[in-house]
C-alpha cells in the first residue's frame, strides 16, 4: 500500500495585505480517500484549496505531490500535476454542448467532437455520471451543470479534486447520486478534497476531516471517531448550541394573503405561475425549491420590487384591522400605507444595503423619508448600529466602516439586523445564512425564532433542506415557478421535500 500522501502541504501561508488568510498550514491528503476540510467564514479554506490549485501562490511553505516538492504558479500548472478544482460558481459556456464546454481550451481536440463524446461516455459509464454528451448547457439543471464540471476535470486527467460546497444547490437525491461518483472515485484511488459546511455531509461522506480556524490549522480526525459537536466546537473554538428549538405558533392569524399571482419576465417567460398562500404571525413560513425556480421573484412582488401579470396580495394590518392590496405598489408606498414589512434580498450590496455608505448611514436608510421611525424613536442610528455589531458579532473596525469593506457574512449580518430593528409584522428573508458560518448561521435561526414568538409572519427561502424542517412550521415547495406542495415541518422529510423540488421538472 502506498504510503506517501498524494498531496501534502508544509507550513503554507498566504497574506493578502495586512490579512493573514493561512498561517504556517500543514495537511495531507492521501490517495484512495475522501478529506473534507471545515472552517468557519474566514477560516482561510478556499484561499488554501485556490493554492493548489494554481490561482493563488503561497508567500511560504511547501507544497508535495507524491512526496515531492512542486510549484503550482497556475492552474495550467496545477492540471499538469493532475489536479483539478470544482469551483461552486460553475465556468461553462450555455450555449455549447457538455462534451463542448469540455473539451474547451484543448487544442489537440477541437476538431475531433466525435472522439471526445465517446471518451465522456466511457467517463460517465465508469463513474456513474448520468449526462448526455450533446445536450447544451442552457438546458440542464444545476446538478448536471456540476456534472460536467467534474468530467471537464477528469477529462484532463485529474487524480486529486477538490470540490467547493458540491452540494449546496442540489437536492437531497442528486447528493445522495454526487456522493456515490464519489467512492467510486475514491474506490478508483482518485484522491478527494471537499470544502463544506454541512457536517452531516461530512460524517457520511469523508475519511478523515480538517479542520481550519482564523487562517491556521487546529487538526486532523478520523471521521468514524467524532461528532457534529466536536467538529463545531474545533471550528468556534468553543462549545456551540445545534439545537433549533421550534416553539408551537400562539394564536396565529394571516398576515399575508398571496392569491392566484403570476408574474412574466419580458421573453414572455413564467417567472411564477398561480402562486397562492397565506402567512401567519407567530409562524415560520419555509420556502424551498431548486436554485432558480421563482423563490427570488415571489419576495420581491410581495416587496414591491416585481411587477405581477395576475393576482393580488392582500396585507391584513393588526393595527387597524384594514386590509391593503399591495399589488404592483412600490415599495414606498407599501411603507406609506403603514405596513410593516421587512425584506432580507438575496442580493445584498445593491437591493439591501449600498456598499460606499458606512454601517450607520445604512441603518437610516429604512427610515430617512420618515424622519421619525420607531425604532429611530427608541435610539440614534449610531447606537442602533453598534448594537447590531456588539449583538451579531460582526467583525468591523467600527460602525463607521463602508458596508462594502466588511466580508460578505458580516454584511449579511448589518442587513439582517436591521431588518429586525424595524419592527416589522411581516418578515421576509431570502437565504439569510448565506455565507455565514455555523456559529452565526445559528444565532439567525435563533433571531427568526424570536420574531415568531414575538408575533410576526416569517417567511424563510432556505437552502439547506435539514434546516428547513427543523425550523419552519410550514414549507411551501416551489418547481418552475409553481407550488409543487405545502407540507408541515414536524411531519415531512428532507427527501420528501426534495421529491417535490424536483417534481415540475420532470412530471410537466
Amino acid at each position: 500500500m502506498n504510503t506517501v500522501p498524494a498531496i501534502e502541504l508544509k507550513n503554507i501561508t498566504k497574506v493578502f495585505g495586512s490579512i493573514v488568510a493561512n498561517k504556517n498550514v500543514c495537511l495531507t491528503a492521501n490517495r484512495g480517500e475522501i478529506l473534507s476540510i471545515l472552517g468557519e467564514n474566514g477560516s482561510g479554506k478556499t484561499t488554501l484549496m485556490n493554492m493548489i490549485s494554481g490561482i493563488y501562490y503561497p508567500d511560504e511553505g511547501h507544497i508535495f505531490i507524491d512526496g515531492k516538492e512542486t510549484v503550482i504558479r497556475s492552474p495550467k500548472d496545477a492540471f499538469e500535476h493532475k489536479i483539478g478544482m470544482i469551483h461552486q460558481h460553475f465556468k461553462l459556456v450555455d450555449v455549447f454542448s457538455a462534451a463542448e464546454n469540455i473539451v474547451l481550451g484543448l487544442k489537440d481536440e477541437t476538431f475531433n467532437m466525435a472522439a471526445a463524446v465517446k471518451r465522456v461516455r466511457e467517463i460517465s459509464s465508469r463513474y456513474g455520471f448520468e449526462i448526455n454528451p450533446n445536450k447544451k448547457v442552457y438546458e440542464m439543471s444545476v446538478s448536471e451543470k456540476q456534472t460536467v464540471e467534474i468530467i471537464k476535470v477528469l477529462y484532463r486527467g485529474a487524480d486529486i479534486l477538490i470540490l467547493d460546497e458540491p452540494t449546496a444547490v442540489l437536492t437531497p437525491q442528486e447528493t445522495e447520486k454526487l456522493f456515490a461518483v464519489l467512492l467510486r472515485m475514491k474506490a478508483d484511488g482518485k484522491s478527494i478534497i471537499i470544502i463544506t459546511h454541512k457536517l452531516h455531509e461530512v460524517l457520511s461522506v469523508s475519511d478523515r476531516v480538517s479542520v481550519l480556524r482564523k487562517g491556521e490549522y487546529i487538526g486532523t480526525v478520523q471521521t468514524a471517531e467524532t461528532s457534529e459537536a466536536e467538529l463545531t466546537e474545533m471550528m468556534v473554538g468553543r462549545k456551540v448550541d445545534l439545537n433549533i428549538e421550534r416553539s408551537e405558533p400562539k394564536n396565529p392569524v394571516d398576515r399575508l394573503a398571496v392569491s392566484h399571482i403570476s408574474c412574466i419576465d419580458r421573453e414572455g417567460t413564467k417567472l411564477l405561475d398561480d402562486i397562492s398562500f397565506t402567512a401567519r404571525s407567530g409562524e415560520i413560513l419555509g420556502i424551498a425549491g431548486i436554485a432558480g425556480s421563482g423563490q427570488r421573484e415571489l419576495l420581491e412582488a410581495i416587496a414591491g420590487l416585481q411587477h405581477l401579470s395576475e393576482g393580488e396580495i392582500l396585507y391584513f394590518d393588526p393595527a387597524t384591522g384594514k386590509t391593503e392590496n399591495l399589488r404592483d405598489k412600490t415599495p414606498l408606498q407599501i411603507r406609506d400605507l403603514g405596513v410593516r414589512l421587512s425584506f432580507v434580498p438575496e442580493d445584498r450590496l445593491g437591493m439591501g444595503l449600498v456598499g460606499n455608505m458606512d454601517i450607520i448611514d445604512n441603518m437610516m436608510l429604512r427610515s430617512y423619508r420618515e424622519g421619525r421611525s420607531a425604532f429611530l424613536r427608541r435610539s440614534e442610528p449610531k447606537t442602533l448600529a453598534e448594537d447590531i455589531i456588539n449583538q451579531l458579532e460582526v467583525v468591523t473596525p467600527s460602525a463607521s466602516t463602508p458596508v462594502r469593506r466588511l466580508s460578505g457574512g458580516n454584511v449579511q449580518k448589518v442587513l439582517v439586523g436591521r431588518e429586525i430593528a424595524a419592527s416589522p409584522t411581516v418578515l421576509m428573508a431570502a437565504y439569510p445564512v448565506r455565507g455565514l458560518d455555523i456559529n452565526s448561521s445559528y444565532m439567525i435561526y435563533n433571531l427568526l425564532n424570536k420574531q415568531k414568538e414575538n408575533g410576526v409572519a416569517v417567511i424563510f427561502v432556505g437552502e439547506d433542506l435539514d434546516v428547513l424542517v427543523e425550523l419552519c412550521d410550514r414549507i411551501l415547495v416551489i418547481g418552475s415557478g409553481r407550488i409543487t406542495g405545502v407540507v408541515d415541518g414536524r411531519d415531512t422529510t428532507k427527501e420528501e421535500i426534495g421529491l417535490l423540488m424536483t417534481k415540475s421538472r420532470y412530471d410537466n
